[in-house]
């Protein structure tokens, strides 16, 4: 069997490390708060080349608590894309928002900066309820965020990054390279057990380097009290836990090494399959930049077949995502219909995720590759 993620090949080598610092936790009974979330809030913000790390309960609510933080409200529009884990939108409904969508490049998945532009071309009544443009660095590559930051700043519009597949993905920008996260407002992460950098359960962080801001999400994410009991604004209970934090301070300095195993894993894949039908992951700004959250290919027929083939195999596989936001049930009263986002409706139905983790061996890929492309053949 070769899955999908094999995160106990991970935590192995880690696990006495692992076991001590929850140890220390549960000794220390700081469960809420502390100094593991203050060492794990200044550990990110540095790493991702912010000025400040607020720890949140997950990567969901690193987005919502920033909306809520720019005072994103009832008929407000927020722009983002119609291909994203449901989070990505289902946040800005919740604030009674409405998002506004635009498609995806076909190569990188990612907000097309050049649609993002012609929106406000083809909608100048609308730019003045735009709270917030919201894109996603899917799959662990970052969007094309000069040409999205310079359509934001044209119309004074804050960039919040949804990057929850992108720690430590990087962007060679025209003022040198970033850091994901770091460009935008805010910049939201997962840390959920799939990610790259995961925990035992649920967690997230948002990093910004407005001091201002980040107090006020420190604010929301608890309530909006400070001092304890004094609420100045309503917020909610977006805590990260601090056994979560010790456990992601155990895995943080592994980070940039799985990183780059996962590269070579990927490199390796780009070399071996050689099939003209099998579309491997487009790098927009070179290999050293992605971090391969997934490892997504597209084909141009029978996806849902090589999916069954490949689970006969027990080889793992996944789609992401099978139904744009467009067409999710939830969200008909947007108004959209399907053939709006021709972009993400392709790759909905034509990609699938193949395994990529770190502790991958080539004999392991070579019999995903063998099982792909024999399906093909």
């Amino acid at each position: 069997m070769i899955p999908l993620l094999d995160i106990n090949a991970q935590l192995k080598p880690l696990r006495d490390e692992l076991l001590n610092a929850i140890t220390e936790v549960m000794d220390s009974t700081r469960f809420i708060g502390g100094p593991k979330i203050t060492e794990l809030e200044e550990k990110i913000a540095e790493y991702c080349g912010a000025g400040y790390g607020i720890g949140v309960s997950s990567g969901t609510d690193a987005l919502l608590v920033t909306l809520m933080a720019l005072n994103v409200g009832k008929d407000d529009l927020v722009i983002t894309t119609p291909y994203s884990f449901f989070a990505t939108a289902g946040v800005i409904s919740r604030l009674h928002a409405r998002p506004e969508l635009v498609d995806i490049d076909p190569d990188t998945y990612n907000m097309d900066s050049k649609q993002l532009a012609q929106w406000f071309q083809d909608n100048p009544g609308k730019a003045g309820k735009v709270k917030a443009i919201l894109p996603v660095h899917l799959y662990g590559q970052c969007a094309d965020m000069d040409g999205i930051l310079a359509v934001a700043n044209e119309h004074s519009i804050p960039v919040v990054e949804d990057a929850a597949q992108a720690i430590g993905a990087t962007y060679p920008s025209k003022d040198g390279e970033k850091k994901a996260g770091s460009m935008g407002a805010t910049g939201c992460f997962s840390f959920f057990p799939s990610k790259n950098l995961g925990c035992m359960g649920d967690g997230g962080m948002v990093v910004v380097s407005d001091k201002a801001l980040a107090e006020k999400i420190a604010k929301l994410r608890n309530h909006g009290a400070s001092p304890k009991y004094y609420h100045a604004m309503i917020g909610g209970n977006f805590r990260l836990d601090a056994l979560q934090a010790a456990v992601l301070l155990v895995k943080l300095p592994h980070l940039d090494v799985w990183h780059k195993e996962r590269r070579k894993n990927a490199a390796w894949y780009d070399e071996h399959f050689t099939l003209d039908n099998i579309k491997t992951p487009v790098l927009a700004y070179g290999r050293e930049h992605h971090i391969f959250n997934q490892y997504v290919i597209s084909v141009p027929e029978k996806r849902d077949e090589l999916r069954d083939h490949l689970k006969k195999q027990d080889i793992g596989q996944e789609v992401y995502y099978p139904v744009p936001f467009h067409i999710q049930e939830c969200f008909q009263y947007l108004g959209y219909r399907k053939g709006d986002f021709p972009c993400s409706e392709y790759a909905a139905e034509h990609t699938l995720a193949l395994p990529i983790y770190a502790e991958l061996t080539e004999e392991m890929q070579g019999v995903v590759v063998e099982a792909v492309e024999g399906f093909y053949r």
